[in-house]
Protein backbone atom coordinates (compact mmCIF):
# COMPACT_ATOMS: atom_id res chain seq x y z
CA UNK A 1 0.00 0.00 0.00
CA UNK A 2 2.80 2.34 1.18
CA UNK A 3 4.22 1.87 -2.53
CA UNK A 4 0.93 2.37 -4.49
CA UNK A 5 0.82 6.40 -2.38
CA UNK A 6 4.60 7.06 -2.90
CA UNK A 7 3.81 6.15 -6.43
CA UNK A 8 0.98 8.16 -6.92
CA UNK A 9 2.41 11.20 -5.05
CA UNK A 10 5.82 10.63 -7.70
CA UNK A 11 3.64 10.61 -10.55
CA UNK A 12 1.53 13.39 -9.41
CA UNK A 13 4.72 15.95 -9.06
CA UNK A 14 6.25 14.46 -12.11
CA UNK A 15 2.82 15.16 -13.91
CA UNK A 16 3.11 19.03 -12.52
CA UNK A 17 6.26 19.43 -13.52
CA UNK A 18 5.39 17.91 -16.90
CA UNK A 19 2.75 20.96 -17.22
CA UNK A 20 4.59 23.39 -16.28
CA UNK A 21 6.18 23.03 -20.02
CA UNK A 22 2.35 22.95 -21.09
CA UNK A 23 1.06 25.18 -23.73
CA UNK A 24 -2.40 25.73 -24.41
CA UNK A 25 -4.20 24.83 -27.54
CA UNK A 26 -5.59 28.68 -27.77
CA UNK A 27 -3.48 30.57 -30.47
CA UNK A 28 -3.45 33.63 -28.47
CA UNK A 29 -1.33 31.90 -25.47
CA UNK A 30 1.18 30.83 -27.62
CA UNK A 31 4.80 32.20 -27.45
CA UNK A 32 5.39 35.13 -29.94
CA UNK A 33 7.55 33.31 -32.85
CA UNK A 34 4.22 32.97 -34.45
CA UNK A 35 3.82 35.19 -37.36
CA UNK A 36 0.15 35.61 -38.75
CA UNK A 37 0.11 37.52 -42.22
CA UNK A 38 -3.62 38.96 -42.80
CA UNK A 39 -3.12 38.93 -46.67
CA UNK A 40 -6.55 41.20 -48.04
CA UNK A 41 -4.90 43.29 -50.96
CA UNK A 42 -5.68 41.51 -54.34
CA UNK A 43 -2.57 43.59 -55.66
CA UNK A 44 -0.37 41.31 -57.44
CA UNK A 45 2.38 43.17 -57.28
CA UNK A 46 1.84 43.61 -53.62
CA UNK A 47 1.27 39.94 -52.76
CA UNK A 48 4.69 38.92 -54.59
CA UNK A 49 6.65 41.59 -53.36
CA UNK A 50 5.92 41.93 -49.72
CA UNK A 51 3.30 39.20 -48.42
CA UNK A 52 5.16 36.28 -50.43
CA UNK A 53 8.68 37.53 -50.18
CA UNK A 54 8.30 38.88 -46.48
CA UNK A 55 6.60 35.58 -45.49
CA UNK A 56 9.72 32.80 -47.31
CA UNK A 57 12.59 35.08 -46.09
CA UNK A 58 11.02 35.11 -42.31
CA UNK A 59 10.79 31.62 -42.27
CA UNK A 60 14.07 30.81 -44.02
CA UNK A 61 16.15 33.13 -42.34
CA UNK A 62 14.69 32.24 -38.94
CA UNK A 63 13.07 35.92 -38.10
CA UNK A 64 10.28 33.93 -37.49
CA UNK A 65 9.44 29.94 -36.21
CA UNK A 66 6.64 29.65 -37.61
CA UNK A 67 4.51 31.86 -40.09
CA UNK A 68 0.54 31.68 -41.34
CA UNK A 69 -0.99 33.69 -44.66
CA UNK A 70 -4.46 33.99 -43.78
CA UNK A 71 -5.72 34.63 -47.30
CA UNK A 72 -8.89 36.89 -46.49
CA UNK A 73 -11.49 38.77 -49.32
CA UNK A 74 -10.81 39.76 -52.84
CA UNK A 75 -7.07 37.49 -52.52
CA UNK A 76 -9.02 34.03 -52.25
CA UNK A 77 -9.94 35.77 -55.76
CA UNK A 78 -6.54 36.30 -56.86
CA UNK A 79 -5.14 33.19 -55.61
CA UNK A 80 -7.57 31.02 -57.65
CA UNK A 81 -7.10 32.56 -61.27
CA UNK A 82 -3.38 34.05 -61.57
CA UNK A 83 -1.23 31.61 -62.12
CA UNK A 84 1.83 33.25 -60.80
CA UNK A 85 0.19 33.56 -57.46
CA UNK A 86 -0.81 29.95 -57.64
CA UNK A 87 2.85 28.96 -58.21
CA UNK A 88 4.41 31.14 -55.47
CA UNK A 89 1.97 29.94 -53.02
CA UNK A 90 3.34 26.64 -53.71
CA UNK A 91 7.04 27.11 -53.18
CA UNK A 92 5.55 28.58 -49.95
CA UNK A 93 3.89 25.46 -48.47
CA UNK A 94 7.05 23.60 -50.05
CA UNK A 95 8.67 26.36 -47.84
CA UNK A 96 7.20 25.60 -44.61
CA UNK A 97 4.81 28.55 -44.50
CA UNK A 98 1.35 27.72 -43.74
CA UNK A 99 -1.57 29.05 -46.00
CA UNK A 100 -5.29 29.45 -45.02
CA UNK A 101 -8.27 31.08 -46.40
CA UNK A 102 -11.44 32.35 -44.92
CA UNK A 103 -14.10 29.96 -45.97
CA UNK A 104 -16.99 32.19 -46.04
CA UNK A 105 -14.69 34.89 -48.20
CA UNK A 106 -13.93 31.18 -50.62
CA UNK A 107 -17.71 30.09 -50.59
CA UNK A 108 -18.99 33.10 -51.20
CA UNK A 109 -16.72 34.13 -54.00
CA UNK A 110 -17.22 30.15 -55.51
CA UNK A 111 -13.31 29.23 -55.19
CA UNK A 112 -13.19 26.74 -52.27
CA UNK A 113 -12.61 23.52 -54.09
CA UNK A 114 -9.44 25.66 -56.11
CA UNK A 115 -8.22 27.00 -53.26
CA UNK A 116 -8.57 22.77 -51.46
CA UNK A 117 -6.84 21.31 -54.72
CA UNK A 118 -4.03 23.99 -54.35
CA UNK A 119 -3.38 22.48 -50.53
CA UNK A 120 -4.98 25.80 -48.91
CA UNK A 121 -6.57 25.19 -45.99
CA UNK A 122 -9.70 26.54 -45.81
CA UNK A 123 -11.54 27.78 -42.60
CA UNK A 124 -13.83 30.12 -40.92
CA UNK A 125 -11.56 32.69 -39.21
CA UNK A 126 -13.34 35.18 -37.61
CA UNK A 127 -13.09 33.85 -34.14
CA UNK A 128 -9.38 33.06 -34.52
CA UNK A 129 -8.62 36.41 -36.18
CA UNK A 130 -10.48 37.71 -33.30
CA UNK A 131 -8.35 35.78 -30.40
CA UNK A 132 -5.26 36.56 -32.39
CA UNK A 133 -6.07 40.48 -31.90
CA UNK A 134 -7.18 39.91 -28.49
CA UNK A 135 -4.11 38.59 -27.57
CA UNK A 136 -1.42 40.58 -29.16
CA UNK A 137 -0.35 37.71 -31.46
CA UNK A 138 1.96 39.03 -34.08
CA UNK A 139 0.08 39.88 -37.03
CA UNK A 140 0.64 41.59 -39.90
CA UNK A 141 -1.74 43.24 -42.56
CA UNK A 142 -1.43 43.82 -45.95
Amino acid sequence: MKKVVILTVILAVLGVTFCLNCRPEDPGMEDKEHLYILWTNSDPVTADKMVFMYALNGLKKGWWKEITIVIWGSTARLTSENVEVRSRIKELLSAGVKVSACKACADELGVTEKLVTLGIEVKYWGQPLTEIIKSGQPLLTI
